[in-house]
């Protein structure tokens, strides 16, 4: 980064701290947004160990992105953090970015998405803090939280968003949840959708258990807990999908399917996908709009 961003975002990082959290967050957000508008961020106090970046969003992805590691996605449709929760001390860490989308021209939808994200994670931070709280009084420990979010796919026809959540108390976990946005029709792309029927689970929910039994025939280190598959007494096996499961279409227009850590596999195998066949798919697609 350059010196003069450096003066700027130091200049902004200056401004006077505000008292309350939410009459902030909802002035932001209905704030008109004008062309060419520099991004500001405020920093905002909540206790010794807290703090809320805001950044207010803009046309101007350069300098955004130079000030905000921010990616830009597409020609159109922009991906930004919005808010970002903050706490740093020696027991307690949290780390909570907010995304927001811009340039959708379904502004009711673009609406629904940012304050959904937004209430999220406002709730997990609120819950963050309790949890603080809740330690101190039975003698503190250590504590920590971080949230953010990953663009999957960006392409002409395809916006598709993870927002991933890492708890970390004692042993840690990874929670994912996707959005997949058709940037024409201005519409929510969901499994049922693709489908002509409900047909779909047990198509993926069988090739599925054939890649975790191939997956771990070639490596031994791999262990879903599935069974039929030489593992003894797994835990809550893996029998199929629902009907609204987690996922997202890949930058090949493949349909991919994400569980949790620890959802179907020990913990050290982490969040786990599935790039599911297009060819095993083609007899129960509403079309190839989408999968292809």
């Amino acid at each position: 980064m350059d010196k003069n961003l450096e003066r700027l975002k130091s200049k902004y990082m200056d401004i006077e701290i505000p008292s309350d959290l939410d009459d902030v967050v909802n002035k932001a957000l209905n704030r008109p947004r004008k062309k060419n508008r520099t991004p500001i961020k405020i920093l905002i106090g909540l206790g010794a160990a807290a703090a809320l970046l805001m950044i207010v969003l803009n046309t101007n992805p350069v300098l955004a992105k130079n000030l905000s590691d921010v990616p830009v996605i597409g020609n159109v449709v922009n991906v930004m953090t919005f808010v970002e929760f903050k706490v740093d001390d020696e027991k307690h860490q949290a780390n909570i970015k907010v995304p927001s989308i811009s340039n959708l021209k379904d502004k009711d939808l673009e609406k629904s998405l940012n304050e959904k994200y937004l209430k999220e994670n406002k709730q997990l931070y609120q819950e963050f803090m309790q949890e603080v709280e809740s330690l101190k009084k039975q003698g503190d420990g250590h504590i920590g939280v971080e949230s953010g979010y990953v663009v999957k796919t960006d392409n002409e026809k395809i916006l598709s968003i993870g927002r991933y959540v890492v708890n970390t108390v004692g042993s840690s976990s990874t929670t994912f949840k996707y959005d997949t946005i058709d940037k024409k029709k201005q519409v929510i792309v969901t499994l049922p959708i693709l489908f002509k029927n409900q047909n779909y689970i047990e198509t993926i929910s069988g090739n599925i258990k054939d890649q975790m039994k191939q997956q771990m025939k070639e490596d031994k280190t791999k262990v879903y807990w599935i069974l039929d598959a030489g593992v003894e007494n797994p835990i809550d096996p893996f029998e199929k999908i629902t009907a609204n499961h987690n996922f997202y279409i890949n930058q090949d227009n493949k349909l991919v399917i994400s569980f949790d850590k620890y959802e179907v596999a020990p913990g050290y195998m982490g969040v786990v996908e599935f790039i599911i066949p297009t060819e095993i798919l083609s007899g129960d697609l509403v079309g190839s709009e989408y999968i292809k």
